[in-house]
Parts: C-alpha cells; sequence; structure tokens
C-alpha cells in the first residue's frame, strides 16, 4: 500500500483508528468460526488450507444448502466444533434457537413452560459450563447467574451459531463445555436489494390453543456497494399449556450414618411404637405433591439492525443492534396434597422396598386430616434484553491488521412482588386414601364426610368457597438488572517465516454489574398471616374468588393414576383486593386484620450486589505446512470481583400450628467480599489432511468457567422454616473459585463426497474446583432450641469427563439424505475424597435426522434423545439422587417453494409427545417431576423479493 493511497482515504482510515483506540472497556475477540460467514461478501473466501472457494456465485436455500454451509464451516475451522446455518435470510432451520442446537453432536438442551428450549448443555456438561455470545459478545442473562435463557431471543435474528468444542487463545474464555457464539447476518451476506416476510400460525394438540407470529428481514447495499444496511422486526404471540406434576419426598434416618432424616413431622412409624425400629432404618414416604396445568400467553417482540460501511478494500465499520422483549406471564392452577406422616395421622400403612406405597388418612383432628388445597401459582416474566456494538476492521498495510469493537449488553426482568404463589385449604372432613403408582403420580381418593366426593366434587362444580379457608400465600418475585460493557483490540501480524503464517495478538475488559432484589413477603411472616388460627373462610370474603371448574383437554391423559381431572379457577387478583377489603375485622387475638402485615417487601437476605472486572491478554501464532495447519498460544486471564449480600439473625421462631412457623429476625447488616484471581491458560491445535478429504485434529488447552454470579454473593435463606423444616441455605460466597479445566481433544473427519462428513473424536477434561452443594445436617446456627440443616455452594475436589462423538451426515443426488450423531460420557467427580455423580451430565445424547430436498419440496424430520442423567445428588441421603429421565423430541418440517416469491412450510414439535421428567434414582414411585407439552404444528407462509 503506498503513500499516495494512504492519503487519499485519510478519513476511512481515520474513523476505523478511532474505533481501535484503547477505550474504557474492552471485550473479546472474534471467533475464527465467525470469520467464513463475513467473507461471504465478495467472490473469494480464503480458508485455513489457503484454497480459494467462491461463495458469492450462486444463493441456494432449504435444509440441504444449511448443512452444505454447516459442513464448509466445521471443515475450515481451526478447532473441533459444529455449526448450524441458516435455511434462508430470516429462517433459522427451528423456531427457537435450542431446538436447532439440539441437532449439534454432543448438545443437549432443557425446556420450559411450553416445550420450548431454553438451557443449552454441551458434551453432557450443563448450562454453567457453556457461555453464549452474539457476535463474538457477552450477552447479558435475565436469570441470577451466567447461562443464557435462549427463549427470550427469536431465531429470526440469528443467521448462523457454532458450538466451539476446542479453545484458542484468541476465543473469550469462560467455557468448559462449549463456546456457543451466535451470528447476525451481513448485508453483504447477498449484495443488492432482499427481503422475506413470514406469517406463521401455530396449534397445540393437547391444549387445543393457537398462537401467530410474523416477522420481516429488508438487506441492501449502495454506493458502488460500500454501504449495505439489514433490518429485522419480529412479532410473535403464542398461546401455551403445560400439564405439571411435582411431589417431595421424606426419608427416615440411618443411625450410622451422615443422614438424620428430613421427616418433617417426626420419623415415620408405621407400627406406632414411637421407636425408630431397624426395619423403619431410610424409609421414604411421600411428603407433598401437586398436579395441575400451567398457563401462558407468550409475547416477543425483537428488533435488530446492522449498518456496514466498506469505503475501501482496507476498511470495514460495522455498527449494529438487537432489542427483545418476551412477555410471558404464566398462570398455573393446581391441586396439592399434604400427606406428610406426624404421630396419629396414617393408617392401613403400606411398605415395599423401603418406601411406603399405602396409607389412609382419617383423623378427625382438623389438623391432622388431609386437607385438600388449591394452588395457584402466577409467574410475571417481562424481559428486556439490549446489545448494541461497533466493530472496526483495518488492514495497515499487507502485514498488518487491526480490529476493534466495543459493546454493551444489558438485561432487566423486574417482577418484584408480582409473582404468587396462594394456597386455600379445604375444611372439610373427609376420609382420603393415597397409593403410589408406577404412572409416576400417586392415586388419590378423598370422600367428605357429607357423602360429596373431590374428583367427581370438581368435576361437577360442587364445591363453593365455603369450602375452603385462607391459607399461605406468598407474594413475591424478584428485579434483576444485568449490564456487562465490553470491548477488544486485536491484531493479526503476517510473519512468514519460521513456520509461522500469522501472529495474533489482543487485549480485552469486560466490566460486569449485576443487582438482584427479591421482595416477596415469607421474610416478614406475611405467607402465613392469613393460615392457621388466623384463617378465613373464603365465604366470608364475598364471590369471585372462585371461578367456575377448569378442565383442561387432554389433561395427563397419558397418565393412567386415578386423581381429579378437574380444577377450580381462582381469581388471585379479586382474592387479594377482598382480603384488603377485609381489613378491621377481628383476629382471634383481638387485633384487627390488615392487609399491608402480608404485603410483600425487599428482602435483603437473597438480594445481592456483583461486580465483575475482567481484563486479558493473548498471543497466538498460527503455523502450517504443506499438509498441516496449527496454532499454538496463550492467554492471561485477571478477574477482581466485589460482592454484597446481608445477613440478619433469628432471634425466635414462634409455631402457630402443625407445619406453621415464623422466625422473626434482626436487623440486616450488609457482608461485603472482595475477591480476586487470575489464570494463565494455553492452548494448542494441530490439523493434518492425509488428503483433501480425510484430516486429523489433536487439541490440548487449560479453560475455565466462572461460578454463576448468585455464587458470589453472601446469601442465604431459612424460609423454610414457615413449614417446619430447619434448614439454611447459602447461596454463595466470593472466595469460591472458577472451575479450571485441563482438557484434550482429538477429532477424525472424512468429507467422502459433497456436503457429507463422517467424523469420530474423542475428548478428556479434567475438571478442578468443580462447584457443588455441601449438606451439614443438625447444625447449631445460634437459634435456641433448634438445629438447622446447612446447605451451601463449595468447591468439591476435582471431577473427570471422557468421552466420544460420532457423526454421519450424506446426501444422494436424488435428493434423499440423513445425518447421525451420537455422543457418549463416563464422568465422576470426588468431594472430600468420595465419589459423586457429577450434576448435569447427561451420559449418551444422540439424534437422527433423514432429509429430502430437491426442487420445489424440502422436508426433514430429526428424533433428538438425551439420556437420563444425575440432575441433584443426595437428596435423600448418600446415593439418593435425582435423576432426569430420558427424553426423545421428534420434529418435522415440509416446506414447498411455489415459485421464487412464495414458499409455504409446515413443522411439528414434539411429534411422540413425550414427556419431561424427574425422579429419585429412576424409580417411577419416587416420581419428583412432570411436565408435559403435547404436540405442536406451524404452519407459514413467506413472500421474498
Amino acid at each position: 500500500m503506498n503513500a499516495s493511497r494512504l492519503h487519499r482515504h485519510t478519513l476511512c482510515h481515520g474513523i476505523a483508528l478511532a474505533l481501535l483506540m484503547p477505550a474504557t472497556a474492552w471485550s473479546q475477540t472474534a471467533t475464527p468460526a465467525a470469520e467464513a460467514p463475513a467473507a461471504q461478501d465478495g467472490t473469494t473466501q480464503t480458508t485455513g488450507e489457503g484454497r480459494a472457494v467462491d461463495l458469492d456465485t450462486v444463493v441456494v436455500t432449504g435444509v440441504r444448502a444449511s448443512l452444505a454451509r454447516a459442513t464448509d464451516i466445521k471443515r475450515d475451522a481451526a478447532v473441533v466444533q459444529d455449526s448450524i446455518s441458516a435455511l434462508e435470510l430470516g429462517r433459522f432451520p427451528d423456531d427457537n434457537v435450542a431446538d436447532s442446537l439440539s441437532h449439534i453432536t454432543g448438545v443437549s438442551i432443557s425446556r420450559v413452560a411450553g416445550g420450548e428450549g431454553q438451557k443449552v448443555s454441551v458434551r453432557g456438561l450443563g448450562p454453567e459450563y457453556t457461555l453464549t455470545t452474539f457476535n463474538d459478545r457477552i450477552l447479558a442473562t435475565d436469570g441470577e447467574g451466567r447461562d443464557f435463557a435462549y427463549d427470550v431471543l427469536p431465531a429470526d435474528v440469528i443467521s448462523g451459531a457454532d458450538v466451539i468444542k476446542g479453545t484458542q487463545a484468541s476465543l473469550t474464555e469462560g467455557a468448559i463445555g462449549g463456546l456457543v457464539n451466535l451470528r447476525s447476518a451481513s448485508p453483504f451476506d447477498q449484495k443488492g436489494q432482499h427481503g422475506i416476510v413470514r406469517l406463521e400460525g401455530d396449534r397445540n394438540q393437547m391444549s387445543e390453543l393457537n398462537g401467530r407470529k410474523v416477522s420481516a428481514t429488508y438487506s441492501n447495499t449502495f454506493a458502488n456497494d460500500t454501504v449495505g444496511i439489514l433490518v429485522g422486526a419480529v412479532y410473535a404471540n403464542r398461546r401455551d399449556r403445560t400439564d405439571v406434576a411435582q411431589s417431595s419426598w421424606t426419608r427416615n434416618a440411618v443411625p450410622g450414618t451422615d443422614w438424620s432424616g428430613n421427616a418433617w413431622g417426626g420419623a415415620i412409624d408405621p407400627n406406632g411404637n414411637g421407636e425408630l425400629d431397624p426395619d423403619e432404618y431410610g424409609l421414604i414416604g411421600p411428603g407433598q405433591f401437586n398436579m395441575g396445568s400451567i398457563l401462558e400467553d407468550k409475547k416477543r417482540t425483537a428488533f435488530s439492525g446492522k449498518f456496514e460501511w466498506r469505503p475501501t478494500d482496507d476498511v470495514r465499520i460495522t455498527v449494529d443492534g438487537l432489542k427483545t422483549k418476551l412477555d410471558s406471564p404464566q398462570v398455573s392452577y393446581q391441586q396439592s396434597y399434604y400427606p406428610l406422616f406426624a404421630p396419629g395421622r396414617w393408617s392401613d400403612v403400606s411398605v415395599q422396598n423401603g418406601i411406603v406405597t399405602g396409607l389412609t388418612l382419617a383423623n378427625p383432628d382438623p389438623e391432622q386430616r388431609l386437607n385438600p388445597e388449591l394452588l395457584n401459582e402466577t409467574q410475571y416474566r417481562v424481559v428486556e434484553t439490549e446489545l448494541f456494538g461497533v466493530n472496526g476492521q483495518w488492514d495497515v498495510n499487507d502485514r498488518l491488521s487491526l480490529t476493534g469493537d466495543l459493546y454493551r449488553s444489558t438485561s432487566k426482568r423486574h417482577s418484584g412482588g408480582q409473582d404468587t404463589y396462594v394456597v386455600l385449604r379445604m375444611n372439610q372432613p373427609n376420609t382420603s386414601r393415597i397409593t403410589l403408582s408406577p404412572n409416576g403420580i400417586p392415586n388419590v381418593t378423598t370422600n367428605f364426610d357429607d357423602g360429596r366426593e373431590l374428583a367427581s366434587g370438581l368435576a361437577n362444580s360442587q364445591f363453593t368457597g365455603s369450602d375452603f379457608n385462607t391459607h399461605y400465600m406468598e407474594l413475591r418475585g424478584d428485579n434483576i438488572d444485568d449490564e456487562i460493557n465490553g470491548g477488544t483490540l486485536g491484531g493479526k501480524l503476517f510473519v512468514g517465516d519460521w513456520g509461522v503464517d500469522n501472529l495474533k495478538f489482543g487485549v480485552s475488559r469486560t466490566d460486569r454489574k449485576k443487582r438482584r432484589d427479591l421482595i416477596n413477603n415469607t421474610l416478614s411472616g406475611g405467607a402465613d398471616y392469613y393460615s392457621g388460627d388466623n384463617a378465613i373462610n373464603v365465604g366470608e370474603l364475598g364471590s369471585g374468588v372462585l371461578r367456575g371448574t377448569l378442565a383442561p383437554p387432554h389433561f395427563m391423559d397419558d397418565v393412567g393414576s386415578q386423581f381429579p381431572r378437574s380444577f377450580l379457577g381462582f381469581d388471585v387478583p379479586n382474592y387479594l383486593s377482598l382480603l384488603e377489603a377485609y381489613n378491621g375485622n377481628l383476629r382471634p387475638d383481638g387485633t384487627p386484620y390488615d392487609f399491608s402485615m402480608a404485603a410483600p417487601q425487599w428482602n435483603p437476605l437473597e438480594s445481592y450486589r456483583v461486580s465483575e472486572k475482567t481484563d486479558a491478554f493473548y498471543v497466538q501464532a498460527d503455523l502450517s505446512g504443506e499438509r498441516w495447519n496449527a496454532d499454538v498460544g496463550v492467554r492471561f486471564v485477571k478477574t477482581k470481583t466485589s460482592s454484597q449480600a446481608w445477613d440478619a439473625k433469628i432471634t425466635s421462631i414462634t409455631e402457630n400450628g402443625a407445619f406453621n412457623y415464623v422466625a422473626a429476625y434482626a436487623e440486616p447488616t450488609p457482608v461485603v467480599q472482595d475477591a480476586d484471581y487470575h489464570y494463565w491458560l494455553p492452548s494448542a491445535n494441530f490439523t493434518w489432511r492425509f488428503t483433501d478429504d480425510l484430516q486429523l485434529r489433536v487439541g490440548a488447552a487449560k479453560t475455565m468457567a466462572r461460578p454463576s454470579v448468585e455464587q458470589l454473593a453472601p446469601t442465604n435463606t431459612t424460609a423454610s422454616v414457615s413449614w417446619g423444616e430447619f434448614t439454611q441455605v447459602y447461596g454463595g460466597n466470593a472466595d469460591l473459585k472458577p472451575y479450571t479445566a485441563k482438557q484434550g481433544d482429538v477429532s477424525l473427519e472424512w468429507y467422502f463426497s459433497e456436503s457429507s462428513i463422517f467424523n469420530v473424536a474423542t475428548f478428556y477434561k479434567r475438571i478442578e474446583n468443580q462447584i457443588t452443594t455441601s449438606w451439614e445436617p443438625q447444625q447449631d446456627i445460634g437459634v435456641p432450641g433448634y438445629l438447622f440443616n446447612v446447605m451451601r455452594p463449595i468447591n468439591g475436589d476435582y471431577a473427570k469427563v471422557r468421552g466420544i462423538e460420532a457423526g454421519l451426515q450424506h446426501f444422494w443426488d436424488n435428493g434423499f439424505g440423513f445425518r447421525a450423531q451420537y455422543t457418549r460420557n463416563w464422568s465422576k467427580s470426588f468431594v472430600n475424597g468420595l465419589e459423586r455423580p457429577l450434576e448435569g451430565i447427561a451420559p449418551a445424547v444422540y439424534s437422527l435426522g433423514l432429509i429430502y430436498d430437491k426442487g420445489p419440496w424440502s422436508i426433514s424430520t430429526t428424533a433428538d434423545h438425551t439420556d437420563g442423567f444425575t440432575t441433584a445428588t443426595n437428596v435423600l441421603g448418600e446415593g439418593y439422587n435425582e435423576q432426569a429421565d430420558k427424553l426423545t423430541w421428534l420434529t418435522a418440517q415440509v416446506m414447498y417453494r411455489i415459485n421464487d416469491t412464495f414458499t409455504i412450510s409446515l413443522e411439528g414439535q414434539n411429534l411422540l409427545d413425550d414427556e419431561q421428567t424427574t425422579s429419585i434414582n429412576g424409580n417411577p414411585l419416587l416420581l419428583n417431576s412432570y411436565y408435559r407439552y403435547g404436540r405442536a404444528f406451524t404452519l407459514g407462509i413467506a413472500m421474498k423479493f
């Protein structure tokens, strides 16, 4: 580049240089995987092998073209990774980003109400081991931790995603399982004017509820293709229902072990002799269970935009932004039962294999009989997510290129005090029988003394407000604000000597501030203000609390157990208004009712402020030979954290009845903790090409994943005192060390024909400081007369994870094709020298997809399967773990291109109507949770121009 040329473009270079100047905050550099699609604006792209590929000749859409692009990205990547690509402008393979990621080798997802994918796990390691970025920028989150909730992000704003399983010094640190980088489209991907408008409608077969969506994307380049813009907008409104059941279990103490029991009403004593007999050691019985439906009216809006200026071949300036809003209120109608043991409460008890499988409750004492409860739970979830950034690239000369990036990412969810968990308790004498069922959900029959029966009475609207008393009323919700400011200054220097092609280097800073304010009424005892002796007959409040019978269509019709299939509608806002109107009426102690005593207020014990500042520097050498490529580098990371929480000691505990306690607290005092750490993270990758189609990758690195944000704050809660379970749960502390791992990857890849690949890989990770939960039973925390179980997050000793991956994808000329992936993990962890399962690790994940893509037709179906895995260890003592049961999610899609302008599509989700469940050690009698989403179908039409 000569001096006169530099003079002609002084303005352009000046703007680029301004972007590259050091700023107050630095982020991370772009990944090589993200560079590949960005290069599609021109006629050629140079791959890692130095071969030029024409990317701009023909634009092909559809499932086959999407997989072909993903295969090319994988082939040319510098590390072990897998990718997915949009079917066309503004259309991702699935309506949900997480669902599309689940088709990738080694990826599994968790789902929320409605069956939508939300959290992503890679190679069996849970979301806490995974980092999500958008255009290489860290996304703020609306939860307490770092793991990103994908349901806040419409798939329409994504053009591709890379799941990076290896690492390089130039990549953002913070992931051990994998780094997921989401990519937005560029107006230079397809030069000229392009646009698409899509209309969709969906229907769920189980709930018989409908939804709709409209999205639009417009792209254009101007001024001799030196300026480009891309804008997009999405609006979706989806109504869905999730059938849900949940249970909790109690287990007797086992003398001579660390398990002292968690039976709230005392040790389960079937023979009634008041002694813990040897055959009663470790006996398990039901504590509480509920079943019902969650109704959700989910509205999602998103706006995205990108402006690119390329005044010369040497300068690129990009300004882009993303703004989304998820408005997803939920209301849940459930029946709840508390059959937990108390002396004299159970009769006709049956026991099998250490589990109480049947019992009768017929005690006439109102506190001893079973009082079926009407449970209504609402969640107010409105999430606003924003990401804005500016990026500059400048090829200073033939040897040196500089890049700079600044961004700001925020997430806001203000639900404080707007969520409810409200219970009405039936007040009629009855006899109830409960038996456990291999179908998971217990059988329950309740016959009232006046001749009514619970199931038929609910179905036929035989119950009124006078049959219920007020009971537990928790008003809660948290306000979460997350803000990330980041930036980077990086460079690439061509060396061309000593086997070194390029030397990459860079510095970055990320400044994160997250705060949580919990607002509820449990700390003040307000949740129990209208319970126990102070309960009010609902009939006295007036009309409008109960709204008649709800009979959801197809409610749990796949469950053979016997229990009520109808519910009473519960108008919580009107209920709260009527309680406030009841002010002035006298309580049993002569004082007047005052609704303000039950109102939510700031809860300092579970609120926090966390700030985290990270500086990083990296240097990486890229090397190559005739048949090989390699890189070696090191990343230095230094992080400072500061956290504030509050503590308040319990001064007294008052018992208001069976399983009804109120704790009094001293004034809260702030607790501030500061910490810092630094790590050197070396990495090396090597690729050997046996032929043009067969290559071997080897990678080794030290990686890290930071503790979840809330685990850095010394919060604690003793909310369980309210129902008689005396447990103190610590949220975390700033001294928790990050997870670190020494890992290695070996991958063999054979690209045996166009868009076809067979690959097999093996990986190993030794994770140090893995974070787990300690259980310390019967501790004295300074409350006279009471001992507490204490739970807290701790750094374990270490964990080992090893596994294999295999994938096969092939297409024939007749349009048919298939893809298959399989991942198998073996893992173990150690805490205080004792071996435990590693929580959140799925031992096997696999999928199979069948494809037909030819002419106007594009048809595909994919089954994604996740084996059962441990979600929590020792929940009922050593060896009694909560396990997520296996799940197979089947999807299918048909697209037909009517002409160059119009395309119609039909998509099906969860076609097997599979449900998501957890249980104790996989035992169906000991079901912990059940979620059923139903089959869903989406019909769409798109218009391109």
